[in-house]
């Protein structure tokens, strides 16, 4: 099995046997929506130019333009797209601060050790190491929106389609998720060969081998019930997080099968009553946020028939008041110092020691217990707050919500290949590159001034990485992305009765 980077470090986890990356979720990745055109020329049916459209950037094609309506819930698109750049920029601010050791610093709260910088200030600090607090995101809205059918046929009592609707959904999931993964580790991991390109990670002699070793790795890691092994794919640490969306997907699917027969009240205890037992009883954090994602969606579908618990309405006259107090908890939260997972380096944190009392016992790496509680409050409040939820409504977070996974998908092989070389070329490198790219060692050396996280020399190599990273988002998002829930949801029509299957 291919080695960690040599200069890769994983954080703890939650709910694994072993420790692995941060993410990126990995999140939704819910169905194309159906009022947006596909990105892909193949869903929309071929052109003359179907192959350069296939190619050429959001930005100079006509099918880029936003949806001039919003619709109810674009709010979320918005948030997971944002969610999924804030990992694109904490892995490459850690990733290029390894090499001065500041990368410590971005982790640690402001003041930690007499350190003093504006990137490490409560909530500015999760704009630049937030991954964390973007994959708790990520998996609320995954169970807000997973949610959102099969409790609107719940609260109608269309218990029959509730049944075809599940039963879709769950026979689709794992293509869904799966198929894109397949496609990117495969083309990254084919690359290294065919073009001779050199990573901070183990490599195999030949491309049989490797072919092999990614196989053996893939279908291990693709099993989510596996009591053993390691929790990540060497070939994309990044991914940790979709068997976890995997593993929460079967968990609301399982709940909302479980509690459709029951009565309003009931089903919303029994909800808050799973959020408990997967915070407070086991170490199960990642399961508590998609069920707070099906509180919410509950709640809001309630709302809207007006049929919401009376307890709730009667708070109606401060509800903007809570939901900013909420808005403004929920970043704090979110920018939880975590640099090693041990509590009492949190209780040395300025502003963090009372609040370190508050993790369960069942809780294994603290931070996934405030984040829960961070990523619950955000989500749950940005739609009563019309400027924020208007922020997450402006067409460049639709647009990151539209490549969102495979945005997340991309980013790590474009850091670990392109990314490393510029970061090295430009004066961020470390022993390991003068043995393995020697020629990229500060070959453009640039200056390292500026607040820290934004520095001259560590923002202009963006100039190309972020174009780059897109206009790859883009073509996976046409390639296997978009295709990918066309796939799926043509091989289930295929198994149904009356098919020639």
């Amino acid at each position: 099995m291919p080695s960690l980077p040599r200069s890769y470090t994983l954080p703890t986890s939650f709910n694994m046997p072993s420790k692995k990356d941060s993410i990126l979720d990995a999140g939704n990745w819910d169905e194309i929506k159906q009022d947006v055109p596909p990105l892909s020329p193949i869903r929309r049916g071929r052109s003359k130019t179907w192959f350069l459209d296939i190619f050429r950037p959001l930005c100079m094609s006509k099918t880029g333009d936003p949806v001039k309506k919003a619709r109810r819930t674009a709010y979320l698109d918005g948030l997971r797209g944002f969610a999924a750049f804030m990992v694109y920029w904490h892995h490459h601010q850690l990733w290029a601060h390894q090499t001065n050791k500041t990368d410590e610093v971005l982790q640690h709260g402001f003041g930690y050790n007499n350190e003093h910088h504006f990137a490490s200030i409560s909530g500015i600090r999760t704009l630049f190491s937030g991954g964390h607090f973007a994959v708790s995101i990520f998996f609320v809205v995954s169970g807000y929106v997973l949610s959102a059918k099969p409790l609107s046929l719940i609260q109608s009592a269309e218990h029959s389609k509730l049944g075809d609707n599940l039963s879709s959904a769950l026979f689709r999931r794992w293509l869904r998720l799966y198929i894109p993964v397949i496609a990117t580790t495969f083309l990254y991991m084919t690359s290294w060969h065919l073009f001779g390109l050199w990573t901070d990670s183990e490599h195999k002699g030949t491309y049989g081998e490797e072919v092999w070793n990614w196989y053996a790795e893939f279908k291990n890691f693709s099993f989510i019930f596996t009591g053993g092994g390691e929790p990540w794919l060497s070939y994309n640490f990044h991914v940790w997080s979709i068997p976890a969306e995997f593993r929460g997907s079967i968990v609301i699917f399982t709940a909302l099968l479980s509690f459709s027969r029951a009565t309003r009240n009931a089903r919303l205890w029994c909800e808050a009553g799973l959020i408990f037992y997967f915070m407070y009883i086991v170490d199960g954090a990642f399961c508590a946020m998609f069920c707070a994602g099906m509180l919410i969606c509950d709640l809001d579908l309630l709302a809207d028939r007006n049929k919401i618990p009376e307890m709730f309405t009667r708070f109606e006259q401060f509800k903007e008041l809570i939901f900013v107090n909420l808005f403004v908890v929920g970043i704090y939260l979110g920018g939880i110092p975590n640099h090693d997972g041990k509590l009492d380096e949190l209780k040395k944190e300025k502003g963090w020691y009372y609040l370190s009392f508050l993790k369960p016992q069942a809780v294994f790496d603290y931070k996934w217990f405030y984040l829960f509680f961070a990523a619950t409050f955000i989500v749950g409040s940005i739609s009563r707050i019309p400027l924020i939820k208007s922020f997450f409504e402006m067409r460049f977070n639709q647009y990151l919500g539209r490549i969102s996974f495979s945005l997340y998908l991309v980013h790590g092989p474009v850091l670990w290949t392109l990314g490393d070389r510029l970061y090295a070329a430009t004066g961020w490198f470390r022993d390991v590159h003068q043995g393995g790219i020697p020629n990229w060692v500060n070959a453009l050396p640039m200056s390292k001034a500026g607040p820290l996280g934004m520095e001259v020399g560590f923002l202009v190599p963006h100039l190309i990485l972020l174009p780059v990273t897109f206009w790859l988002a883009e073509l996976v998002t046409k390639l296997f992305d978009e295709p990918s829930v066309t796939f799926s949801q043509w091989l289930y029509g295929r198994t149904l009765r009356g098919s020639k299957l």
